[in-house]
């Protein structure tokens, strides 16, 4: 039944990758392919469970040892908690969605973003690519990729009139929203968690993964640009009706304002309360919404019918399947981390004894096929933070690698993403016209960055120093515990590790007991940290 899920779950993917010629919408083959895996795993857990895969049901275990492998407490962790948590997880994913689409749909029908585009006066594809790009990415970093592809593709809808070349404008969106938010700290959801797991920090990974997502995105934006030729045709401005509600050009700057602001907010409001970003966009969905009402107060009364700029009636105009996309990709994606697949994957990455590079690399082109969050989670809770390993201390190697990949390696699938699967659903663009016309180009690019990266860090990286120094050269405190706690250790070797070729990180006493070799470790002021198996230079890149 565990492979069982994994060809559900490839069949899943194969349905939604046929669409057009099967004729069925990938919403219904995505919740389809939710609800299979979780029912497969339920009536099966007892069976799935068993093989020790899953990291969640070995914590359940430990935390309620009573109900360890009882059928009783393996229905209790599948029903009341596992599923119960994922549905939290995803129910704040949609309704941040439902939230910031609603917005863009306000200004959008109050013509808030005419005055966008009524200054971008090019009509040259490739100019106009390159201009929307790097809005993109830039203004990915500061919002985050969900919200900047549904803003700049409705923008897009004001700029461009011809479908099939609107579907290479919004590819290269998805491309350039994922890089842009793989160098910030709020960007993507990935760099949130390591940002706030403390793996990375804000000015470090600005700085060093800036270049390489630049990189990630001017490569197949160059190669596009040998394909678009000629100029785009811009939809028609269809005149008013008499009965038709208009916006005035005050009321247009008021809610475009409104809109932009609402959607700022958010990271800030995260930042500041802690709280989730869905509760942000609520919130400026909430006084957008009352703005509105007021805004429009006399003309409802005097209108009959369904009003056109109420929010009740915007509402009517969102696109509802696309959130049943995202449901349904995110349930299955759940089903496979609660059995164990994802957890296996991670430990199969690391039993193989590869090095940074080549885990992050396969992480991000995993990232294209299944969720990335759950992958990075993954990873964070199999590589702890490690002071005196380059690769994995605070700012490490790894972890910089790692919101890289996952972030960019998205857009090699457009369903790799959270802003490839809204693009997808905005624009109704084909699964395999993409992986036709635009997958090659994004792998490109996704090597490319990570090849920028490699190379900038050869120049850059000043990396972790130990230097061999005598036993009597570390702290007193230091002293007093090997001689109280490990006399019957025999002391090898003392390192002093020193970051950057100036900060110090610590000590690490070498010392052997029974044959074994053991790193006894202390902070820089020589207080007792850990006692770990010794291992093979930590301080040296793999």
């Amino acid at each position: 039944m565990f492979i069982l899920m994994v060809v559900i779950f490839i069949l899943g993917y194969i349905m939604i990758a046929l669409e057009h010629p099967i004729k069925i919408d990938k919403a219904a083959s995505a919740l389809l392919m939710g609800a299979v895996l979780w029912a497969i795993y339920a009536f099966n857990g007892q069976e799935i469970l068993s093989l020790g895969y899953s990291r969640a049901w070995q914590h359940f275990s430990e935390m309620n040892p009573e109900l360890s492998g009882t059928a009783e407490g393996i229905k209790e962790f599948i029903t009341k908690h596992d599923v119960m948590e994922h549905l939290a997880d995803i129910s704040t994913i949609l309704f941040f969605l439902l939230g910031a689409m609603t917005i863009v749909e306000i200004v959008d029908q109050h013509e808030g973003f005419k005055i966008i585009t009524d200054r971008i006066k090019t009509t040259k594809k490739v100019k106009l690519l390159w201009v929307l790009s790097i809005l993109t990415f830039f203004m990915s970093a500061v919002l985050d990729n969900l919200t900047t592809t549904i803003v700049i593709i409705a923008l897009l809808r004001k700029l461009v009139d011809d479908k099939q070349t609107r579907w290479f404008f919004a590819a290269m969106v998805v491309v350039a929203a994922n890089a842009g938010g793989a160098f910030s700290p709020i960007g993507d959801v990935t760099t949130i968690m390591l940002w706030i797991g403390g793996q990375v920090t804000t000015a470090n990974i600005i700085m060093k993964l800036f270049i390489p997502s630049l990189f990630t995105m001017i490569i197949p934006l160059l190669l596009l640009s040998f394909t678009l030729k000629g100029e785009v045709t811009r939809p028609e401005n269809v005149p008013a009706g008499e009965d038709e509600v208009t916006t005035t050009p005050k009321q247009q700057i008021i809610m475009l304002v409104m809109g932009v602001s609402a959607l700022l907010f958010v990271p800030v409001f995260k930042t500041v309360t802690h709280l989730p970003p869905y509760l942000g966009m609520l919130l400026g969905l909430s006084i957008i919404w009352i703005a509105t009402e007021i805004m429009h107060k006399k003309a409802k009364s005097n209108y009959e019918g369904d009003f056109k700029l109420s929010v009740n009636t915007i509402l009517t105009r969102v696109d509802v399947p696309t959130i049943f996309f995202f449901l349904g990709i995110l349930t299955a994606v759940a089903a496979l981390e609660s059995a164990g697949h994802l957890d296996l994957l991670a430990t199969s990455l690391k039993d193989w004894g590869l090095g940074v590079y080549p885990v992050a690399i396969i992480i991000g082109l995993l990232s294209s096929v299944v969720d990335n969050v759950p992958l990075v989670a993954a990873s964070m809770g199999m590589y702890p933070i490690d002071p005196f390993h380059v690769q994995y201390m605070q700012d490490g190697i790894f972890w910089e690698l790692i919101a890289y990949t996952a972030g960019t390696g998205g857009s090699i699938l457009i369903i790799g993403s959270a802003a490839g699967v809204a693009a997808m659903g905005m624009e109704k663009i084909d699964f395999i016209w993409y992986m036709k016309k635009i997958s090659l180009l994004a792998l490109l690019g996704f090597f490319a960055g990570a090849g920028t990266y490699y190379i900038q860090e050869m120049f850059m990286q000043e990396g972790l120093e130990a230097k061999i120094i005598s036993f009597d050269k570390i702290p007193a405190k230091a002293q007093e515990k090997i001689t109280a706690d490990f006399s019957d250790y025999t002391v090898k070797d003392v390192e002093k590790y020193i970051e950057g070729g100036k900060e110090l990180v610590g000590y690490v006493v070498e010392a052997e007991k029974d044959g074994k070799l053991y790193d006894i470790r202390f902070d820089k002021d020589g207080k007792f940290m850990e006692v770990k198996d010794d291992v093979e230079s930590p301080h040296e890149l793999n």
